[in-house]
Protein backbone atom coordinates (compact mmCIF):
# COMPACT_ATOMS: atom_id res chain seq x y z
CA UNK A 1 0.00 0.00 0.00
CA UNK A 2 1.55 3.27 -1.14
CA UNK A 3 0.66 6.44 0.74
CA UNK A 4 1.40 10.13 1.05
CA UNK A 5 1.07 11.92 4.36
CA UNK A 6 0.55 15.69 4.52
CA UNK A 7 -0.50 18.04 7.28
CA UNK A 8 -0.97 21.68 8.21
CA UNK A 9 -1.66 22.92 4.70
CA UNK A 10 -3.45 25.97 6.16
CA UNK A 11 -5.38 26.86 3.02
CA UNK A 12 -6.52 30.48 3.36
CA UNK A 13 -3.48 31.64 5.33
CA UNK A 14 -1.73 34.79 4.09
CA UNK A 15 1.89 34.70 5.27
CA UNK A 16 3.94 37.89 5.01
CA UNK A 17 0.93 39.88 3.82
CA UNK A 18 2.76 43.19 4.42
CA UNK A 19 5.66 42.32 2.12
CA UNK A 20 5.85 42.54 -1.69
CA UNK A 21 5.88 38.76 -2.12
CA UNK A 22 3.01 38.34 0.35
CA UNK A 23 0.34 38.62 -2.34
CA UNK A 24 1.62 35.36 -3.84
CA UNK A 25 1.85 33.28 -0.67
CA UNK A 26 -1.86 32.46 -0.31
CA UNK A 27 -1.93 31.24 -3.92
CA UNK A 28 1.28 29.25 -3.46
CA UNK A 29 -0.23 27.37 -0.51
CA UNK A 30 -3.13 26.27 -2.69
CA UNK A 31 -0.76 25.48 -5.56
CA UNK A 32 1.32 23.26 -3.28
CA UNK A 33 -1.79 21.36 -2.24
CA UNK A 34 -2.89 20.85 -5.84
CA UNK A 35 0.61 19.66 -6.59
CA UNK A 36 0.07 16.84 -4.09
CA UNK A 37 -3.03 15.77 -6.03
CA UNK A 38 -0.92 15.57 -9.20
CA UNK A 39 1.79 13.57 -7.41
CA UNK A 40 -0.80 11.09 -6.11
CA UNK A 41 -1.90 10.44 -9.69
CA UNK A 42 1.62 10.32 -11.11
CA UNK A 43 2.91 7.90 -8.45
CA UNK A 44 -0.20 5.70 -8.33
CA UNK A 45 -0.73 6.44 -4.62
CA UNK A 46 -3.34 4.34 -2.79
CA UNK A 47 -3.94 6.58 0.22
CA UNK A 48 -3.56 10.28 1.04
CA UNK A 49 -3.47 11.02 4.77
CA UNK A 50 -4.18 14.57 6.02
CA UNK A 51 -3.54 14.88 9.74
CA UNK A 52 -5.32 18.14 10.51
CA UNK A 53 -5.41 21.85 9.66
CA UNK A 54 -6.12 21.45 5.97
CA UNK A 55 -7.59 24.96 6.35
CA UNK A 56 -6.20 27.90 8.30
CA UNK A 57 -9.58 28.48 9.96
CA UNK A 58 -13.03 26.95 9.84
CA UNK A 59 -13.61 26.73 6.08
CA UNK A 60 -16.22 28.57 4.05
CA UNK A 61 -18.55 26.55 1.84
CA UNK A 62 -16.89 27.92 -1.30
CA UNK A 63 -13.47 26.84 0.03
CA UNK A 64 -14.73 23.32 0.67
CA UNK A 65 -16.19 23.15 -2.82
CA UNK A 66 -12.89 24.23 -4.39
CA UNK A 67 -10.91 21.61 -2.46
CA UNK A 68 -13.50 18.95 -3.19
CA UNK A 69 -13.08 19.76 -6.89
CA UNK A 70 -9.36 19.13 -6.52
CA UNK A 71 -10.02 15.83 -4.75
CA UNK A 72 -12.27 14.76 -7.61
CA UNK A 73 -9.19 14.73 -9.86
CA UNK A 74 -7.71 11.79 -7.96
CA UNK A 75 -7.70 8.75 -10.21
CA UNK A 76 -7.41 5.98 -7.58
CA UNK A 77 -6.22 7.59 -4.35
CA UNK A 78 -8.51 7.50 -1.35
CA UNK A 79 -8.25 10.29 1.23
CA UNK A 80 -8.66 10.18 5.00
CA UNK A 81 -8.54 13.45 6.93
CA UNK A 82 -9.26 14.97 10.32
CA UNK A 83 -9.89 18.53 11.49
CA UNK A 84 -7.16 20.11 13.61
CA UNK A 85 -7.10 22.96 16.10
CA UNK A 86 -7.29 25.64 13.36
CA UNK A 87 -10.13 24.16 11.29
CA UNK A 88 -11.88 22.45 14.23
CA UNK A 89 -15.51 21.41 13.89
CA UNK A 90 -17.45 24.04 15.80
CA UNK A 91 -21.22 24.14 16.23
CA UNK A 92 -21.67 25.97 12.92
CA UNK A 93 -18.79 24.37 11.03
CA UNK A 94 -19.32 23.92 7.32
CA UNK A 95 -17.64 20.53 7.61
CA UNK A 96 -20.91 19.31 9.11
CA UNK A 97 -23.07 17.74 6.41
CA UNK A 98 -20.69 18.71 3.60
CA UNK A 99 -21.04 16.27 0.71
CA UNK A 100 -17.51 15.13 -0.12
CA UNK A 101 -16.80 13.20 -3.28
CA UNK A 102 -16.72 9.41 -3.00
CA UNK A 103 -13.00 8.91 -2.34
CA UNK A 104 -12.92 11.29 0.66
CA UNK A 105 -13.37 9.96 4.20
CA UNK A 106 -13.39 12.50 7.01
CA UNK A 107 -13.24 11.20 10.59
CA UNK A 108 -15.73 13.69 12.00
CA UNK A 109 -16.28 12.33 15.51
CA UNK A 110 -14.89 13.91 18.68
CA UNK A 111 -13.93 10.48 20.00
CA UNK A 112 -11.69 7.86 18.41
CA UNK A 113 -13.20 6.46 15.21
CA UNK A 114 -11.92 4.56 12.18
CA UNK A 115 -12.57 3.83 8.52
CA UNK A 116 -11.71 0.49 6.92
CA UNK A 117 -10.64 0.65 3.27
CA UNK A 118 -11.17 -2.90 2.14
CA UNK A 119 -9.49 -2.69 -1.27
CA UNK A 120 -6.13 -1.84 0.38
CA UNK A 121 -6.77 -3.74 3.63
CA UNK A 122 -6.11 -0.57 5.61
CA UNK A 123 -7.88 0.83 8.65
CA UNK A 124 -7.25 4.45 9.57
CA UNK A 125 -7.97 5.65 13.11
CA UNK A 126 -8.41 9.18 14.40
CA UNK A 127 -10.81 11.92 15.44
CA UNK A 128 -11.38 15.59 14.71
CA UNK A 129 -10.97 18.56 17.01
CA UNK A 130 -14.30 20.00 18.11
CA UNK A 131 -12.72 22.86 20.06
CA UNK A 132 -9.60 24.94 19.70
CA UNK A 133 -7.60 23.55 22.63
CA UNK A 134 -7.49 19.97 23.92
CA UNK A 135 -5.13 19.39 26.82
CA UNK A 136 -5.78 15.69 27.49
CA UNK A 137 -3.27 13.11 26.06
CA UNK A 138 -5.97 11.31 24.09
CA UNK A 139 -3.70 9.32 21.77
CA UNK A 140 -1.51 7.60 24.34
CA UNK A 141 -3.86 4.64 24.85
CA UNK A 142 -5.14 4.34 21.28
CA UNK A 143 -4.82 0.82 19.87
CA UNK A 144 -5.87 -0.82 16.59
CA UNK A 145 -8.58 -3.47 16.56
CA UNK A 146 -7.47 -5.95 13.91
CA UNK A 147 -3.83 -6.93 13.60
CA UNK A 148 -4.29 -8.52 10.15
CA UNK A 149 -5.00 -5.09 8.66
CA UNK A 150 -2.61 -2.26 7.94
CA UNK A 151 -3.40 0.05 10.86
CA UNK A 152 -2.69 3.78 10.72
CA UNK A 153 -3.31 6.46 13.34
CA UNK A 154 -4.01 10.05 12.27
CA UNK A 155 -3.03 12.33 15.16
CA UNK A 156 -2.93 16.11 15.50
CA UNK A 157 -1.12 17.58 18.49
CA UNK A 158 2.06 17.38 20.50
CA UNK A 159 2.14 20.36 22.86
CA UNK A 160 0.49 21.34 26.14
CA UNK A 161 -2.58 22.98 24.59
CA UNK A 162 -3.05 20.57 21.72
CA UNK A 163 -3.18 16.93 22.82
CA UNK A 164 0.18 16.15 24.42
CA UNK A 165 1.67 13.04 22.82
CA UNK A 166 3.92 10.48 24.49
CA UNK A 167 5.66 9.31 21.32
CA UNK A 168 7.16 6.25 22.99
CA UNK A 169 3.73 5.10 24.20
CA UNK A 170 1.94 5.81 20.92
CA UNK A 171 4.75 4.23 18.91
CA UNK A 172 4.44 0.97 20.84
CA UNK A 173 0.64 0.67 20.59
CA UNK A 174 0.59 -1.55 17.52
CA UNK A 175 0.02 0.89 14.66
CA UNK A 176 1.90 0.26 11.44
CA UNK A 177 2.24 4.01 10.93
CA UNK A 178 1.40 7.11 12.99
CA UNK A 179 0.75 10.18 10.84
CA UNK A 180 1.32 13.23 13.02
CA UNK A 181 0.21 16.81 12.45
CA UNK A 182 0.28 20.21 14.21
CA UNK A 183 4.07 20.66 14.47
CA UNK A 184 5.13 22.42 11.28
CA UNK A 185 8.68 21.09 11.21
CA UNK A 186 8.97 17.67 9.53
CA UNK A 187 10.45 14.95 11.70
CA UNK A 188 10.62 11.15 11.51
CA UNK A 189 10.60 8.94 14.61
CA UNK A 190 11.89 5.40 14.32
CA UNK A 191 10.51 4.68 10.86
CA UNK A 192 6.85 4.23 11.89
CA UNK A 193 5.89 7.71 13.07
CA UNK A 194 6.39 11.13 11.52
CA UNK A 195 5.37 14.76 11.51
CA UNK A 196 4.88 15.64 7.86
CA UNK A 197 5.22 19.31 8.73
CA UNK A 198 3.50 22.07 6.79
CA UNK A 199 3.46 21.99 2.98
CA UNK A 200 4.61 25.62 2.88
CA UNK A 201 6.42 27.56 5.61
CA UNK A 202 4.07 30.03 7.23
CA UNK A 203 6.37 32.50 9.00
CA UNK A 204 10.02 33.46 9.28
CA UNK A 205 10.61 31.08 12.18
CA UNK A 206 9.80 28.07 9.97
CA UNK A 207 13.19 27.75 8.33
CA UNK A 208 14.30 24.70 6.36
CA UNK A 209 12.55 22.38 3.92
CA UNK A 210 8.80 21.80 3.96
CA UNK A 211 6.94 19.07 2.09
CA UNK A 212 5.34 15.64 2.57
CA UNK A 213 6.01 12.06 3.68
CA UNK A 214 5.80 9.32 1.06
CA UNK A 215 5.81 5.69 2.10
CA UNK A 216 4.88 2.10 1.41
CA UNK A 217 3.59 -0.55 3.80
CA UNK A 218 3.37 -4.28 3.16
CA UNK A 219 1.84 -6.68 5.67
CA UNK A 220 1.81 -10.48 5.83
CA UNK A 221 0.78 -12.67 8.76
CA UNK A 222 0.43 -9.65 11.07
CA UNK A 223 4.00 -8.55 10.32
CA UNK A 224 4.40 -5.26 8.50
CA UNK A 225 7.29 -3.65 6.68
CA UNK A 226 7.37 0.07 6.06
CA UNK A 227 9.55 2.51 4.19
CA UNK A 228 9.03 6.26 4.57
CA UNK A 229 10.90 9.35 3.48
CA UNK A 230 10.43 13.09 3.63
CA UNK A 231 10.22 14.85 0.26
CA UNK A 232 10.67 18.65 -0.08
CA UNK A 233 7.79 20.27 -1.91
CA UNK A 234 7.40 23.94 -0.95
CA UNK A 235 7.61 26.78 -3.44
CA UNK A 236 9.79 28.81 -1.05
CA UNK A 237 11.81 28.43 2.12
CA UNK A 238 12.76 30.85 4.85
CA UNK A 239 16.55 30.89 4.93
CA UNK A 240 18.68 32.27 7.77
CA UNK A 241 22.10 33.44 6.60
CA UNK A 242 24.94 34.78 8.71
CA UNK A 243 27.08 37.48 7.09
CA UNK A 244 30.49 37.59 8.78
CA UNK A 245 32.25 40.91 8.28
CA UNK A 246 35.53 42.49 9.33
CA UNK A 247 36.67 46.14 9.69
CA UNK A 248 37.57 46.23 6.00
CA UNK A 249 33.95 45.83 4.88
CA UNK A 250 32.03 48.71 3.33
CA UNK A 251 28.33 48.90 2.52
CA UNK A 252 29.16 48.04 -1.08
CA UNK A 253 31.09 44.94 -0.06
CA UNK A 254 28.27 43.81 2.19
CA UNK A 255 25.70 44.34 -0.59
CA UNK A 256 27.77 42.16 -2.94
CA UNK A 257 27.93 39.45 -0.28
CA UNK A 258 24.12 39.55 0.09
CA UNK A 259 23.64 39.27 -3.67
CA UNK A 260 25.90 36.21 -3.76
CA UNK A 261 24.00 34.55 -0.92
CA UNK A 262 20.62 35.17 -2.59
CA UNK A 263 21.96 33.65 -5.79
CA UNK A 264 23.44 30.68 -3.88
CA UNK A 265 20.25 29.81 -1.97
CA UNK A 266 17.74 30.79 -4.68
CA UNK A 267 16.02 34.09 -5.28
CA UNK A 268 12.52 32.68 -4.69
CA UNK A 269 13.37 32.03 -1.05
CA UNK A 270 12.77 34.47 1.80
CA UNK A 271 15.82 35.59 3.75
CA UNK A 272 16.74 36.54 7.30
CA UNK A 273 20.24 38.04 7.27
CA UNK A 274 22.28 38.34 10.48
CA UNK A 275 25.39 40.50 10.21
CA UNK A 276 28.12 39.61 12.72
CA UNK A 277 31.75 40.53 13.37
CA UNK A 278 33.63 43.80 13.78
CA UNK A 279 33.14 46.79 11.50
CA UNK A 280 35.00 50.01 10.97
CA UNK A 281 33.82 52.48 13.60
CA UNK A 282 33.06 55.01 10.84
CA UNK A 283 30.84 52.57 8.90
CA UNK A 284 27.12 52.10 9.50
CA UNK A 285 25.48 49.31 7.49
CA UNK A 286 22.27 50.29 5.67
CA UNK A 287 19.67 47.61 6.39
CA UNK A 288 17.08 49.17 4.07
CA UNK A 289 19.43 48.81 1.10
CA UNK A 290 19.94 45.14 1.94
CA UNK A 291 16.17 44.59 2.18
CA UNK A 292 15.74 46.01 -1.33
CA UNK A 293 17.88 43.28 -2.90
CA UNK A 294 15.25 40.51 -2.83
CA UNK A 295 12.79 38.72 -0.57
CA UNK A 296 14.44 39.91 2.63
CA UNK A 297 12.12 39.79 5.62
CA UNK A 298 14.61 40.77 8.32
CA UNK A 299 18.14 42.15 8.68
CA UNK A 300 19.76 41.85 12.11
CA UNK A 301 22.92 43.87 12.66
CA UNK A 302 25.00 42.45 15.50
CA UNK A 303 28.29 43.99 14.41
CA UNK A 304 30.59 45.73 16.83
CA UNK A 305 32.63 48.86 15.95
CA UNK A 306 36.36 48.17 15.90
CA UNK A 307 37.21 50.97 18.35
CA UNK A 308 40.79 52.00 19.09
CA UNK A 309 40.40 51.34 22.79
CA UNK A 310 43.96 52.42 23.65
CA UNK A 311 43.36 55.85 22.13
CA UNK A 312 39.99 56.14 23.88
CA UNK A 313 41.62 55.25 27.18
CA UNK A 314 44.33 57.85 26.78
CA UNK A 315 41.69 60.48 26.05
CA UNK A 316 39.46 59.47 28.97
CA UNK A 317 41.74 57.98 31.64
CA UNK A 318 40.60 60.53 34.22
CA UNK A 319 36.86 59.85 33.85
CA UNK A 320 34.38 56.98 34.08
CA UNK A 321 34.99 55.95 30.46
CA UNK A 322 38.67 55.40 31.14
CA UNK A 323 37.92 53.56 34.39
CA UNK A 324 35.52 51.26 32.51
CA UNK A 325 38.02 50.48 29.73
CA UNK A 326 40.74 49.72 32.30
CA UNK A 327 38.44 47.44 34.32
CA UNK A 328 37.33 45.44 31.29
CA UNK A 329 40.87 45.08 29.99
CA UNK A 330 41.98 43.72 33.35
CA UNK A 331 39.14 41.20 33.14
CA UNK A 332 40.29 40.21 29.63
CA UNK A 333 42.98 38.01 31.15
CA UNK A 334 40.16 35.56 31.92
CA UNK A 335 38.13 36.02 28.71
CA UNK A 336 38.89 35.83 25.00
CA UNK A 337 39.40 38.88 22.80
CA UNK A 338 35.96 38.74 21.16
CA UNK A 339 34.13 38.74 24.50
CA UNK A 340 36.31 41.57 25.77
CA UNK A 341 35.70 43.71 22.68
CA UNK A 342 31.96 43.17 22.89
CA UNK A 343 31.90 44.07 26.58
CA UNK A 344 33.89 47.21 25.86
CA UNK A 345 31.64 48.09 22.95
CA UNK A 346 28.32 47.72 24.76
CA UNK A 347 29.58 49.58 27.79
CA UNK A 348 31.02 52.40 25.72
CA UNK A 349 27.81 52.69 23.70
CA UNK A 350 25.93 53.29 26.95
CA UNK A 351 28.55 55.62 28.38
CA UNK A 352 28.95 57.65 25.22
CA UNK A 353 25.21 57.80 24.61
CA UNK A 354 25.65 56.35 21.13
CA UNK A 355 23.00 54.36 19.32
CA UNK A 356 23.58 50.72 18.41
CA UNK A 357 23.28 50.54 14.64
Amino acid sequence: MKFIHISDVHIGAKPDSNYPWGTMREKEILSSFNGIIDICNEKDIDLLLISGDLFHKQPLIRELKEINYSFEKLLKTQVVLIAGNHDYIGARSNYIDFDWCNQIHMLMEEDMDSIYLENINTEVYGFSYHRRDITEPLYNKARPGCEERINILLAHGGDEKNIPIDKKAVGSNGFDYVALGHIHKPELFGGRMAYAGSLEPLDKNETGSRGYIIGEITKENETSHIQIQFTPHSVREYVKVELQVDPGFTNGGLMDMVKDKIKEYGDRNIFIFRITGFRDEDISFNKEDISSLGNVIEVIDETVPDYDFEALYRENQDNIIGMYIKGIQEQSQKDNEVITKKALYYGLEALLGAKVR
